[in-house]
């Protein structure tokens, strides 16, 4: 029988813990200013003043993820450095619910704020760190392994959902380009498993003024497996040619490149299709169809189109 879930936390509840946590005072009384990430009910995750942010799990599941997560940015943060948010405090806030308390890291969304070169090298430093985490200590902490997609029937998804779209929106055609034959030659990686974060996406990337990437979030996710799916989250993120140099920077070769280019493209075609239907939060939409203009910027590299002789990725 699963526990009874706790209530959400209140503001109250909330400034008791911080309070507690940064002065060891848990009497009432005024405290740093908290306050929900989001709007709406059931408020899990809260700014803490100007440099901190709260995260509570709110059920056992969650907690243990977040345990797990935390374990897992101590082994990896040697690798990648400051792109992973430091933890000030941990514990239970209810019985068996964990909480966080982490360092805000300083930006903002990258879906707020363009990467710069010098930002498009951070990312290459990030794919470089990931492929460097031993495996079997991450898997010793449960990180899980994943094994890779196949890309003839992702392609086949998604020319069932450009069937779908209006014409305006996209063009069946651009699919043309992923040929059977191609296909099967992007079908698997070639190269080891590796660390892989699995949603390097604009809204888990904190991006400084300059452009520099300045920290990556939701490591929650984190499996074992395909480096091309990091590839691909970096095209919706920053776009299909930045992703492609930051990949390439960071010891990548044309097949993992392309295999992340083409997850990518087939994968915006059938979230946004899914998203015109219904299925997806319709205020999802504009980050749905900006996600696909950027999966499918033309780059050079998408013209290869045999990679018979095209050496594998380095290990």
């Amino acid at each position: 029988m699963n526990p009874t879930p706790a209530p959400p936390p209140t503001p109250e509840t909330v400034g008791r813990l911080v309070r507690a946590l940064l002065s060891g005072d848990t009497a009432p009384g005024p405290g740093p200013d908290v306050r929900p990430v989001r709007e709406g009910g059931g408020h899990f995750t809260w700014w803490v003043g100007r440099h901190h942010v709260l995260r509570l799990a709110p059920d056992h599941e969650s907690s243990l993820r977040r345990r797990r997560e935390l374990r897992l940015r101590d082994l990896i943060r040697p690798f990648v450095g400051g792109a992973v948010p430091m933890s000030v405090a941990r514990g239970d806030w209810a019985s068996g619910l964990s909480y966080t308390l982490d360092t805000l890291l300083p930006g903002v969304s990258g879906e707020e704020q363009a990467v710069s070169a010098l930002g498009e090298a951070d990312l290459a430093d990030l794919l470089t760190g990931l492929r460097a985490v031993p495996v079997r200590r991450a898997e010793t902490l449960g990180v899980p392994r994943s094994a890779p997609r196949s890309l003839e029937t992702l392609r086949a998804a998604a020319v069932r959902a450009a069937e779908r779209l209006p014409a305006e929106e996209f063009d069946p055609a651009g699919l043309d380009q992923l040929a059977a034959p191609a296909a099967v030659q992007l079908g698997a990686q070639t190269g080891p498993a590796v660390l892989v974060h699995h949603r390097l996406l604009g809204e888990h990337l904190v991006v400084g003024p300059d452009g520099r990437l300045r920290g990556v979030l939701g490591w929650s996710g984190t499996v074992i497996g395909d480096p091309a799916e990091d590839i691909a989250g970096l095209a919706l993120a920053v776009g299909a040619p930045a992703a492609v140099r930051a990949a390439t920077l960071a010891g990548y070769g044309a097949r993992s490149c392309l295999r992340g280019l083409w997850l990518a493209r087939c994968d915006t075609v059938v979230g946004l299709a899914e998203g015109l239907r219904g299925g997806r939060v319709p205020g999802r939409l504009p980050l749905l169809e900006a996600r696909l203009r950027r999966a499918w910027e033309s780059i050079l590299l998408e013209r290869v189109t045999d990679l018979r002789d095209t050496p594998d990725d380095p290990p």
